[in-house]
């Protein structure tokens, strides 16, 4: 299922059959990365991180990418993931208070 080609092929089929709404995506998407209070790495970090946690490879693979051509280091990376985890692990552990109720 997971093709980088099929993104980039596919994205045109998506703009033609809805494209005020991609529209609207493409402006958001480019609002939420401009330059701001937070630095391109960390943006780009922020969004590796998050691709990590709803585990979408396409993210993963583009906000890499994105993280290195901003300077992000295999430590930052690295870093990046474990914080990832620990959120998605910490999830799962706060969750299971559910299992006990009185």
């Amino acid at each position: 299922m997971y093709d980088l080609e099929h993104l980039e092929s596919r994205l045109g089929t998506l703009q033609e059959h809805a494209g005020d709404g991609m529209k609207a995506f493409w402006a958001f998407d480019k609002a939420a990365f401009a330059p701001g209070a937070i630095d391109a790495k960390t943006k780009q970090l922020l969004a590796l991180a998050t691709a990590l946690t709803t585990q979408c490879p396409y993210c993963i693979e583009l906000h890499t990418d994105a993280a290195r051509k901003a300077g992000a280091s295999d430590d930052e990376l690295a870093e990046t993931a474990m914080v990832a985890a620990a959120i998605r692990a910490g999830g799962a552990v706060t969750h299971a208070t559910h299992m006990f109720k009185k």
